[in-house]
């Protein structure tokens, strides 16, 4: 296949970006957690991290990070050790994703709703050696952990970084909503807090092309793979989102942490870009309406970057206009297409402005954004951020295609993956000769705007978060009723889309939808079942007798 390497040297975008964002930037040769420590030197004082009312300094985050390094390096890891991270959005996930890569390891983080089965996968796919939980999800990482190369477990409780007020009454309402677990005692088992006694780590000789980040996403064969991103292609990304945004954040302003950390999205356009920025991070643990909006109100963000159906959400509360949003001035929204309806609304109720990005995991994730303050064209991702390339080709060919035409996007920059972990073919297949073929079909205008037009791959997106049909088939399958089955994405208004799933049923047996539902939702997280099962006698096939995912969703569809 014949794809050009040679640089693009025509980058019509950069005439659009706003008045200050360079067409290139200097790129240190800088670890991922040396922006911690940068900013510890410089705002040592100034409050890091915001969570229900405990407020954590630069200066103390980098040293709780440090003494959790030291206290991983006790537990054997070294450079290159995958330690797992099973917490949402907490002092703890900061303080020990810094730490594990001061430590020198890579950080594996995980979604907190995953079940045991999906825990077990990406456990001993990474080789993760030790897995820090939250005590909540206990009971299912430890059997999963105990059954692949992990060691140690670090376990922590929510509530250990609130408030005195609220850390003493957290157990009374834990225990009352039936969410409180007691860890039994064992041999390979750590409190988190025991860690942070050890003093400074060892220093580590790594490189900026060392691997700081094995982030799960999926592929062609229906199991999520990781990503492998190093330290360099997190710095850079992180840079050029501070670049983007440098004339609407300053050090001191603060950021809204609705985005999980454990999603790439979360991770690099919040936790990495504040932390490097001086911004304050105000930790949101769940999404929940209420509890978002009294933040806003109370913590005065500057910045919330989010998911449209996050912003939906919020305008749809009734008594929106009790809260005062004014504070914020930029929000970039990403992971899906952004309805003109929720910016414009969006924009009258907090008076910032609201734009639209795009990127994907294997780029660490962003690679276009529409300018924070000048020009922005409807339904469009923006232009390539600085140092980043971006074609039209065809997918089978390569071949560049003219303005205007639908094809799928190709990107090129210093935060595109290294490749996939154990997965060579993939890799080949996705990167070729410098470019990352992203899947997604796009058009671009005449000025370098892009947009997404569809996507190639047949993953459904639930608010963001990806789902893969063959993943919700397995589980289907696994069920002794079940003949045949396929999982598509249906439109939704809140969430964008749902996974829906048909099937057929073997002969003389019988299953009700509800009964398949309630099979998947002990097998798959909240967001990857069914909202629908629909059973037909067979389902549509090619002339080889595969299962057309894509007549089935032309049809949901009503096409």
């Amino acid at each position: 296949m014949a794809i050009p390497t040679q640089p693009v040297t025509e980058r019509p975008w950069t005439k659009f970006y706003d008045e200050g964002v360079p067409a290139s930037l200097h790129y240190p040769e800088m670890l991922v957690h040396q922006m911690l420590e940068g900013s510890a030197r410089r705002h040592g004082d100034r409050s890091a991290l915001l969570f229900f009312g405990r407020k954590i300094t630069f200066a103390a985050l980098d040293d709780l990070a440090a003494r959790f390094a030291a206290g991983l390096q006790r537990l054997g890891v070294r450079r290159g050790t995958p330690v797992s991270l099973h917490l949402p959005n907490s002092p703890q996930f900061v303080i020990a994703y810094y730490g594990i890569l001061k430590a020198g390891g890579i950080a594996v983080p995980h979604n907190p709703l995953y079940t045991e089965r999906e825990i077990e996968h990406q456990l001993a796919d990474s080789g993760a050696q030790v897995a820090v939980t939250l005590d909540m999800m206990y009971p299912k990482v430890a059997p999963a952990a105990r059954r692949t190369g992990v060691r140690h477990l670090v376990v922590t409780g929510i509530h250990e970084y609130m408030p005195a007020h609220l850390r003493l009454l957290y157990p009374i309402k834990a225990k009352r909503e039936g969410h409180w677990v007691t860890v039994p005692p064992a041999a390979d088992v750590y409190a988190f807090t025991a860690l942070l006694r050890e003093g400074r780590p060892q220093p580590v000789e790594a490189s900026p092309d060392d691997p700081a980040l094995y982030q799960y996403t999926g592929g062609t064969t229906g199991l999520p793979k990781a990503a492998v991103l190093t330290h360099r292609n997190l710095v850079c990304n992180t840079l050029q989102a501070a670049a983007w945004n440098a004339a609407t954040s300053q050090p001191g302003d603060r950021a809204l942490a609705v985005l999980p950390f454990f999603h790439i999205y979360g991770m690099t356009a919040v936790l990495n870009f504040a932390v490097w920025s001086g911004l304050g991070v105000i930790l949101i643990p769940r999404f929940d309406v209420e509890m978002v909006l009294k933040a806003a109100h109370r913590l005065r963000p500057a910045v919330f970057h989010g998911v449209p159906t996050m912003y939906m959400a919020l305008l749809n509360r009734p008594d929106l206009r009790r809260y005062d949003l004014r504070s914020v001035r930029t929000c970039i929204s990403g992971a899906m297409g952004l309805p003109q309806e929720v910016q414009r609304s969006w924009e009258a109720a907090t008076g910032g402005r609201l734009v639209e990005g795009y990127g994907l995991t294997e780029a660490s994730p962003i690679t276009h954004c529409t300018p924070v303050q000048g020009h922005r064209r409807p339904g469009s991702i923006g232009v390539p951020f600085p140092d980043t390339d971006a074609r039209i080709v065809d997918g089978e060919t390569g071949r560049d295609l003219p303005v205007g035409e639908v094809g799928e996007l190709a990107v090129r920059g210093p935060q595109v993956m290294r490749g996939y972990l154990n997965r060579p073919e993939e890799t080949a297949a996705t990167l070729r000769e410098g470019w990352l073929f992203t899947g997604d079909m796009a058009r671009r205008d005449d000025d370098g705007f892009f947009y997404i037009v569809d996507r190639k791959k047949e993953m459904i997106n639930v608010a963001g978060l990806k789902v893969y049909p063959r993943e919700v088939e397995e589980v289907l399958y696994a069920h002794p009723a079940v003949r045949e089955a396929a999982a598509i994405g249906s439109a939704d208004p809140m969430k964008g889309e749902v996974v829906k799933a048909f099937v057929a049923l073997k002969e003389g047996a019988t299953a009700t939808p509800e009964e398949l539902i309630a099979f998947c939702r002990e097998r798959l997280a909240p967001y990857k079942i069914p909202k629908a099962v629909e059973i037909r006698d067979a389902l549509p096939k090619s002339l080889i007798g595969k299962i057309l995912r894509r007549a089935l969703a032309d049809e949901d569809r009503g096409r």
